[in-house]
């Protein structure tokens, strides 16, 4: 999978939306963090983990669990973007 092909915001906003929002109509900001605005708590994270590796087919390290890497859109468009450069 090319890295420049995929809209990882929009995969990853609609996974939120769909599993975490229930249709609460209101849209999630790139840069909104998830564990800030209360979107997802520890096991949200890890739904969240689980869902980026089987959709992209990474593998996450424990030390990649970051909020750098997995707080907001933004945060994981360039992450897992920069995983899929490396595979």
């Amino acid at each position: 999978m090319n890295s420049t092909d995929i809209d990882v915001v929009k995969d990853v906003r609609s996974f939120i939306e769909t599993h975490f929002l229930f249709s609460s109509g209101s849209a999630i900001e790139e840069n909104t963090s998830f564990m800030e605005c209360g979107i997802l708590d520890s096991t949200g994270i890890l739904e969240l983990i689980s869902f980026l590796q089987e959709n992209y087919k990474i593998t996450i390290e424990d030390e990649e669990m970051l909020p750098e890497n997995l707080d907001s859109l933004s945060s994981i468009s360039m992450f897992v973007k920069g995983k899929l450069q490396l595979a």
